[in-house]
């Protein structure tokens, strides 16, 4: 018998993403376009509350993979209190609605399931991961909820969560990673948020209260902003009813304040060298670079790819370390946000060797922005991006946490559909232009930790 027939008549959902994947394939060689059939059939609607919710279907596995997502990332915390985000997050998961920390982590641990959370620069949340089965999945999903709508953000827990991380920020910042780290992100975001320190500094932690996480959950976490993503063995009228019993009680909207501040271009270029006694000097570069919704997301996610995102094929690799053994790794990335996240080249080179390496780096990155790739590195780029497509979505937590990115960006709905006919119609030009309008070299910051004195 076709396992693949059984009780439903129809192939399976794993079956569809492979014929979708070999069409793809074969278009690619022969120029053909793709049939119009979605390898992901996303569902999309709104909870009463007005939670925004994404649901794809798969009966492959009797698993469910869930999330509730808010705008609460550390983008939204103030420097006085810096960390308050990330605490909130954390403490959603150490007590709520009478269950202690040991007894929700013995709930969910008795029925299979686990627990997490996301947090980043814009978007904090919880995440469930349980079987599909009625039992199971109702014990998890009562517990799951519970966490969201009834934090208690226990005063004990606080205190000890605060220690923890002090502890914990203190060895980092000795560490020449770190400083690099945030000495660039300083000088890049200026007075913007996300030039904030997402867990917080020493000093803000020390004087985080339980009023400041609990006016922050109220203030970040309403239903009017939650967003849902489900994936898994439940059917829609099953999915409808989890979006509901997960988003029932949040808080109303007090109204979160102003949206995250625009990024604003910088003006001029800066370095900064630090003093640290690492044997190697550790070099960032870069600039505001995008947001997630930017048009000119594809051109230049398949330009890096050349430029410094494709490993040992990338130009950085091969005129820093391949050519010139300046640097073990030498990379570039584009970090997309609500706002323009990072545009990022990093490498680590022995400290002799820095300013050759950084030399080396600036020199490589005016040339791609001048000329763009040859029509050989697209080429290459393209059949590697399109070869590894299906790594992006050959399991359900992947899926998972593509729907979410595409809900809570609100990006379309056949984002993933696309995603291979977007990167074949990248040309060598669009990505010389897209690099011209987005990327200026003379208006860098660069930093260099390791070296011997500190330069402004």
């Amino acid at each position: 018998m076709n396992a693949d027939k059984i009780n439903t008549g129809t192939p399976r959902f794993s079956t569809l993403i492979g014929v979708y994947l070999r069409l793809s394939a074969v278009a690619l060689l022969l120029g053909a376009a793709l049939p119009a059939r979605a390898i992901l059939p996303i569902q999309h609607w709104q909870t009463a509350s007005g939670a925004r919710v994404y649901f794809v279907e798969n009966h492959d596995l009797p698993m469910l993979d869930l999330s509730v997502e808010f705008p609460a990332g550390a983008g939204y915390d103030r420097p006085e209190k810096s960390g308050t985000a990330s605490m909130t997050n954390r403490l959603l998961r150490l007590g709520a609605d009478g269950m202690s920390e040991d007894e929700i982590a013995r709930r969910i641990a008795d029925v299979g399931a686990q627990l997490g959370g996301r947090f980043d620069a814009d978007r904090a949340g919880l995440q469930l991961r349980t079987l599909s089965s009625r039992a199971e999945r109702s014990e998890a999903l009562a517990v799951f909820a519970r966490l969201l709508r009834a934090p208690e953000f226990p005063g004990s827990v606080l205190e000890r969560e605060k220690a923890r991380l002090i502890g914990a920020l203190k060895e980092a910042d000795t560490k020449p990673d770190t400083i690099a780290a945030l000495t660039f992100y300083r000088l890049v975001y200026r007075d913007h948020p996300y030039a904030l320190r997402s867990s917080g500094e020493v000093a803000t932690v020390e004087t985080l209260a339980r009023a400041d996480l609990t006016g922050f959950y109220r203030r970040h976490y309403p239903a009017r902003n939650a967003v849902v993503a489900l994936v898994g063995d439940v059917t829609r009228a099953e999915a409808e009813a989890i979006a509901e019993e997960v988003t029932r009680g949040l808080p109303q909207d007090e109204g979160a304040g102003a949206p995250l501040p625009p990024v604003a271009e910088l003006a001029s270029g800066a370095t900064r060298a630090v003093a640290h006694p690492a044997s190697q000097s550790h070099i960032l570069i870069g600039a505001p670079g995008i947001s997630r919704d930017d048009p000119d997301y594809f051109p230049l996610f398949v330009g890096n790819h050349v430029l410094g995102g494709g490993g040992f094929v990338s130009r950085m690799v091969d005129e820093v370390r391949q050519k010139r053994g300046l640097a073990y790794s030498a990379y570039s990335y584009f970090s997309p946000l609500k706002r323009p996240g990072p545009f990022v080249i990093g490498m680590q080179t022995q400290r002799d060797q820095a300013a050759q390496a950084l030399e080396v780096a600036r020199k490589t990155l005016r040339d791609f922005v001048e000329s763009g790739p040859t029509e050989a590195e697209l080429t290459a780029a393209k059949q590697n991006i399109i070869g590894g497509f299906p790594l992006r979505i050959d399991n359900n937590r992947k899926i998972h946490d593509y729907l979410a990115l595409i809900g809570f960006y609100r990006l379309p709905l056949s984002y993933l559909d696309d995603f291979v006919r977007n990167v074949e119609r990248v040309t060598a030009a669009g990505i010389r232009e897209a690099f011209q309008r987005r990327i200026r070299p003379d208006r860098m910051v660069t930093v260099v930790v390791g070296g011997d004195a500190e330069k402004k």
